[in-house]
């Protein structure tokens, strides 16, 4: 080390006070005297200026004002893993036991105070008990779960000297350090036997650009993130290579733009987060589809515009994604509906998260879209983290088969089966309706003419009222609102029958539903929610 820099200082991450940035250039600066480190700030605000100085570029920058030069000693080249270790957990050699203030002794970094003990004898045997009681470096062996986040770790120090210290390691923190390569990651998991979880998060490093002998420190590695690290898809898939056992991987903001399929990696992988990271296509999720165990994708703010999965037609489920439960395409650019239609291809789907997204604002009415969602998705169970009750799912499929009834009968849909033949045009746009007519049965003439829209909030339903329970109770007839809450039709009964409302408990029948009971089970739900017409019964038990 010359000069306070390190031989290796090139490239090397460093920090700052609380800014942190890469070293791009170490030498002399024109009419300064002395060594210089030219920085490239993570913070371009940090910065002043593009690498160049008087009218020489001394280094390169992304950002016009993202560098600056500063001395060798106002940067922090930071300390090796098992130094953080020591630090964080109050057991570095140099500050075991220190005396403090009068009367004070500090352990570590905790400072313990003597009360009434004026010999100096007195207070080094209590120290001397205490040490012996206290949490001492054999301990370090226990440790299961280790933290070093934000302690400016740069390398792996001594060799074998992480495994001699903390054996037992299985789950490690170092993210947001001062890690400059993979290869400082690999020389610290190496000397961890177990290793189970590893975060090295917020590290921007180098990754290998090609093929390299596998190591075997991750071939017990469940979860590793890498999020912010500036990796590249391709690096992934190289690195993939020794990560035989992986089941979850986060790589959240990084640099991958393009993406190619992971061949012979990643088979084992459970959870995988691409979310803001911009990809160039907004047609790639097809891509990533040939991973059997998947049942996490997680794109939020990728770019998505479209999802496809040309290996199956519609009403037929895609080979792609076979273990797919949950997906996140939530803030994307996602405009039409043939893309929710796709999901519905996907066998193992129960779970999606779809906000914010172009398609979305085709419907000004909120509780009409989720209806359509969940109606041209059959398998879901959650919509945007919300659970999809049975009730709700049949409503939306009833309503949806009205809606789109004019536009059937117009494709050439019809109730005798043998004339049944709507359009592909139709069938590509509402690749379920057939399927619901079998469930529910076609659409009736009466249900279609002159039929409301669903947004009308004014519109009257006549509905019978009767209290199965109380014979002597006359059915009463009312004309109420589809927009009617349940609560506020409990509110109504009330009146009419003297019974508190949270005592009452509601139900319907419907002529369309011989022998079914739907339970009217939410008081925030309106009337329509429940697919209510006009001529339905409504039940009241108390």
């Amino acid at each position: 080390m010359t000069g306070g820099v390190p031989p290796d200082a090139m490239g090397r991450r460093v920090s700052c006070g609380p800014d942190y940035g890469t070293v791009r250039y170490v030498g002399s600066v024109s009419r300064t005297a002395g060594i210089w480190l030219g920085v490239e700030w993570d913070d371009p605000q940090r910065g002043k200026h593009d690498g160049s100085y008087e009218g020489t570029q001394y280094f390169k920058c992304r950002h016009p004002k993202g560098g600056s030069f500063i001395r060798p000693n106002k940067a922090n080249f930071g300390v090796d893993f098992l130094t953080a270790v020591k630090d964080r957990y109050g057991l570095n050699d140099k500050q075991d036991v220190q005396y403090g203030a009068e009367n004070t002794v500090v352990f570590g970094t905790k400072a313990v105070e003597f009360v009434g003990m004026d010999s100096v004898a007195e207070q080094q045997r209590q120290v001397q008990y205490m040490i012996e009681c206290s949490f001492s470096f054999r301990q370090l062996n226990k440790l299961v779960d280790i933290s070093v986040r934000e302690c400016a770790v740069s390398h792996a120090g001594q060799q074998e000297e992480i495994s001699r210290t903390c054996a037992n390691m299985r789950h490690i923190n170092l993210s947001k350090n001062l890690i400059s390569s993979w290869e400082t990651v690999i020389a610290i998991a190496s000397q961890v036997q177990n290793l189970e979880t590893l975060n090295v998060s917020e590290n921007k490093m180098k990754f290998p650009s090609a093929s390299t002998s596998i190591s075997s420190a991750f071939s017990n590695l469940k979860i590793l993130a890498l999020n912010q690290t500036e990796i590249t898809w391709t690096e992934v898939l190289l690195c993939a290579q020794g990560w035989p056992a992986l089941e979850e991987l986060y790589l959240s903001s990084n640099n991958i733009t393009v993406l190619e399929r992971p061949d012979n990696v990643l088979q084992t992988l459970k959870l995988l987060d691409l979310s803001d990271n911009q990809l160039l296509d907004g047609n790639q999720m097809h891509i990533i589809a040939h991973l059997p165990r998947l049942e996490q994708l997680i794109l939020r703010n990728t770019g998505i515009s479209s999802i496809h999965f040309p290996d199956a037609v519609f009403g037929c489920k895609t080979k792609m994604f076979p273990s797919l439960k949950r997906l996140a395409i939530n803030d994307n650019k996602i405009s039409q509906w043939s893309s929710i239609n796709e999901l519905d291809k996907l066998p193992s789907l129960r779970s999606l998260q779809c906000n914010n997204n172009p398609f979305m604002d085709t419907e000004k009415n909120p509780e009409t879209l989720i209806q359509l969602i969940i109606a041209k998705i059959s398998q879901l169970e959650v919509l945007n983290n919300c659970e999809i009750l049975p009730a709700e799912r049949r409503g939306a499929e009833l309503d949806y088969r009205k809606i789109f009834g004019n536009d059937w009968l117009k494709a050439g849909g019809h109730w005798n089966p043998e004339k049944n033949k709507p359009s592909e045009e139709f069938l590509a746009a509402h690749p379920r309706y057939s399927s619901l007519c079998l469930k529910y049965g076609a659409p009736e003439e009466g249900e279609l003419k002159g039929r409301q829209p669903l947004t009308l909030k004014n519109q009257l339903l006549t509905l019978t009222i009767k209290c199965p329970e109380k014979p002597e109770q006359k059915p009463v007839e009312k004309k109420l609102p589809e927009s009617m809450t349940i609560q506020k039709v409990k509110g109504l009964l009330y009146r009419l029958f003297k019974i508190p409302g949270s005592e009452l408990k509601l139900s319907y029948k419907s002529s369309k539903l011989e022998g079914k009971e739907v339970e009217l089970d939410n008081d925030l739900k309106p009337l329509q929610f429940y697919s209510i017409e006009s001529g339905d019964c409504v039940l009241v038990r108390w």
